[in-house]
């Protein structure tokens, strides 16, 4: 036998030799997604707590500019972390005061927090006041710190805003920090909550309220919202990555749900 073929026959006995890579067995299949799923929940609960979490709008207190059936994410690295900034059963951690705070919440900024006195519930709001601000609503303008906040009639009857042919007006409020956005009055300036008397906001706390103004349970309230404690604030509302209209459509109805969705609204910047 010439060399080279030699050296052909002893390249073939080397691949025959090559051990075969063995199958799982079902355990070690079993095992090995186990494996994934740990690995995948365990990334996806630490970017929830330590960067952003969903949050979903059930009511309308926020509209127009959230609207029902809206997914959003909050930022939580924007004002550090509190115990409210956890997930469940660590929010009932006896910690508190905030760490790796860099930022505070500035007036017209949209916050999640945590409502003590309904359960520990995740709220969605505008901060209107800031600590030692003081803010009183009279015929339905808001005022803070004694100054009136510029409001301009933008649109008198927006159809359907309060319920099916209940129309309201919208304004556009302007801060004095120059934020700017839309509030709806389904009640005019009678409603319940459109004077009030004056609020002082404590230190350490803020006043929030919804752009819905004659809609929402809010810091207005102090039997049931009142001032929020600062590290109740689990984070600012970001963006919109989802938006579906509830009452197009249901769960269980898939075949409705291209004609639910929102499209406009997806990657909308929260304002």
């Amino acid at each position: 036998m010439s060399t080279t073929e030699e050296s052909g026959a002893s390249g073939a006995a080397r691949k025959e030799a090559k051990p075969q890579k063995q199958q799982m067995t079902a355990a070690e299949e079993a095992w090995d997604l186990a494996k994934t799923v740990f690995f995948a929940v365990a990334i996806a609960l630490v970017l929830r707590i330590v960067i952003f979490q969903p949050f979903n709008i059930p009511s309308g207190s926020m509209k127009p500019n959230l609207l029902v059936g809206d997914f959003l994410v909050v930022s939580k690295p924007t004002f550090g972390y509190s115990r409210a900034s956890l997930v469940y059963p660590l929010t009932r951690m006896p910690m508190h005061g905030r760490v790796l705070s860099f930022a505070k919440p500035q007036r017209g900024d949209i916050v999640v927090f945590k409502n003590r006195k309904d359960g520990n519930k995740d709220y969605i709001k505008r901060v209107i006041g800031l600590p030692g601000d003081t803010v009183q609503m009279l015929g339905g303008r808001l005022h803070i710190n004694g100054k009136p906040v510029e409001k301009e009639l933008i649109n008198a009857n927006v159809p359907d805003v309060c319920g099916p042919g209940y129309g309201a007006p919208a304004y556009r409020e302007t801060l004095d920090n120059g934020v700017s956005y839309v509030v709806q009055e389904c009640a005019g300036d009678e409603g319940h909550l459109d004077n009030t008397s004056a609020y002082h906001v404590p230190a350490g706390h803020y006043f929030m309220m919804g752009d819905n103004r004659d809609q929402s349970q809010d810091s207005r309230v102090i039997s049931q919202v009142g001032y929020i404690p600062e590290d109740a604030v689990v984070g600012k509302a970001e963006r919109l990555f989802f938006s579906v209209d509830g009452e197009k459509t249901q769960f269980w109805t898939v075949w409705n749900w291209p004609f639910a969705i929102r499209y406009g609204r997806i990657f909308d910047p929260v304002r």
